[in-house]
């Protein structure tokens, strides 16, 4: 059973991700732009030679100490060290890096569930180096579902002007096609509710999008929306949720962006990551939810080509950051 009531489960970790990649400095950075308050509350999570090297290439210097440490240090760092594994080399592919990505994700687990974090903020990996390392897993998503022992979890992308939680992502659009089963849009609409009911949102306004072009038109471009979409959503109605759908996906993500919906539905993954990252490239933050823990992400990749050159961007850290915080803060209060 997790604790979700202790002071220290009011602290998130920051996994570092690939250490060849931008994560370590992005991690450093993004730190070091929060109140020292906040950054009493933060542990990181990976090898300590990455962050190491990533102070000296930000400029900043921060002493690591225990995660177990006095909460009085707040000049310093909370570290969970994973160690005894050989260093990636800088901007490239390896399985020493999907390998520290790994390691680094699995504590991160390991802590949420023991109560001594509250909340994952993963920094970039890298999926075929993680393959490489002989975890064959799609991604952040697959791997946390693997070590929390879930069969399913969803994919939020969370921003300011638009929030959409994905029916299927990393899969082909054949296979998105099969996976938007009556049974799927519900689960995916009553996720999408409980979690804007824990950031305080009492009646979350939930719009599901189509899945063929004009919703199918009555059946002429596919059966998807009368078979399954419709019936999931007046199910889903008739249980108190305001929701509203199929609505043709070439509307839907304008009507939310104006403030019409707080979320949408998407079908598969394109249909949703296409307008929000041309809203919020730089702003989205990825969450999943469905889990026995909460966890935030970054919404972009390892940056290979720029790592370790001191140019990488730590805005978007910043934003799942303070997601993270908003989610734990929230759980808090209902705890009490």
């Amino acid at each position: 059973m997790i604790n979700t009531s202790s002071r220290a489960s009011r602290r998130i970790g920051i996994t570092l991700g690939d250490p060849a990649g931008i994560g370590p400095e992005i991690t450093v950075k993004a730190l070091g732009a929060l109140a020292p308050e906040d950054r009493s509350r933060v542990v990181v999570i990976g090898q300590p030679e990455a962050v190491e090297r990533a102070t000296k290439l930000a400029d900043v210097r921060y002493r690591l100490i225990s995660v177990d440490a006095d909460d009085a240090d707040r000049a310093a760092i909370r570290f969970a060290p994973i160690e005894g594994l050989p260093p990636a080399l800088d901007g490239a592919l390896s399985p020493e890096g999907g390998e520290a990505a790994y390691r680094a994700v699995k504590r991160g687990v390991e802590l949420a569930i023991s109560g001594t974090i509250g909340c994952i903020v993963t920094a970039p990996l890298n999926k075929a180096a993680l393959h490489a390392a002989g975890h064959d897993f799609d991604g952040h998503t697959g791997l946390l579902a693997h070590l929390t022992g879930v069969k399913s979890s969803f994919m939020l992308l969370a921003s300011e002007r638009l929030n959409t939680i994905h029916v299927s992502t990393h899969v082909s659009l054949e296979e998105a096609t099969r996976r938007a089963t009556v049974k799927r849009v519900i689960a995916v609409i009553e996720a999408a509710a409980a979690h804007f009911n824990s950031l305080g949102m009492t009646a979350p306004r939930i719009a599901v999008a189509g899945l063929n072009p004009h919703c199918g038109e009555g059946g002429i471009f596919g059966r998807q929306e009368i078979e399954t979409i419709s019936p999931a959503v007046d199910f889903a109605r008739a249980k108190g949720y305001d929701v509203e759908g199929p609505i043709s996906g070439d509307t839907v993500f304008y009507r939310a962006s104006r403030g019409a919906f707080d979320v949408v539905v998407a079908q598969y993954h394109d249909q949703g990551h296409i307008p929000i990252k041309l809203l919020a490239f730089d702003t989205a933050v990825n969450v999943t939810l469905g889990l026995p823990i909460m966890r935030t992400s970054v919404d972009h990749g390892t940056a290979f080509d720029i790592a370790w050159k001191g140019v990488a961007d730590a805005g978007n850290m910043g934003c799942a950051i303070r997601y993270a915080f908003r989610m734990i803060d929230g759980a808090a209060g209902r705890s009490r």
